[in-house]
């Protein structure tokens, strides 16, 4: 049978959606503001050199980038240009297709990881893992996994309700 997705949420489901939707802005702006009183990055600067940093040659496409992100390309050329100034990233041609760009991590850049690594850690455990003690892990991970991994898309797009219907949280 398949479910009626424009019943309204009962209160455990919006409690939830509430809890979460909170946790997707308060989450992000927190572990930012460790980062940037310590090692002046942005989250978005450090999510890209720790991308870098697990690729074995250091390198990625900027629509990967861009992609892993979610963001559009242009707004991660804006975040790789940022650090290409600092001497974090370089920008080279991809070699197997001169249009394209790779951000490369620099040895500056990996030794600045590396020291704002133990802040991102304790920040994220303080501010998201303790509050999960006791919880399936793994199961969770795979829970949010399954709708974090979609491809923005209609489903995605906001609420389709008319006007003047309730709209969850």
């Amino acid at each position: 049978m398949p479910l009626n997705r424009d019943l309204p949420l009962n209160a455990q489901e919006e409690s939830a959606w509430r809890a979460l939707a909170r946790a997707i802005i308060v989450v992000p702006k927190v572990l930012g503001r460790a980062l940037e009183a310590e090692h002046n990055l942005t989250m978005a600067e450090y999510f890209v050199l720790m991308n870098l940093s697990e690729e074995p040659e250091g390198a990625l496409r900027m629509t990967e980038l861009a992609s892993r992100g979610s963001l559009s390309v242009s707004g991660m050329t804006r975040v790789v240009d940022r650090l290409v100034r600092t001497g974090l990233v370089e920008r080279v041609r991809c070699p197997s297709d001169a249009r394209g760009y790779l951000a490369v991590l620099t040895p500056i850049g990996a030794s600045r990881l590396a020291e704002a690594y133990p802040t991102h850690l304790r920040t994220v455990r303080e501010n998201v893992i303790d509050h999960l003690a006791g919880m399936d892990l793994p199961a969770l991970a795979e829970r949010i996994g399954r709708f974090a991994e979609q491809e923005p898309g209609p489903n995605l797009a906001g609420p389709r309700a008319g006007p003047g219907a309730p709209v969850a949280g």
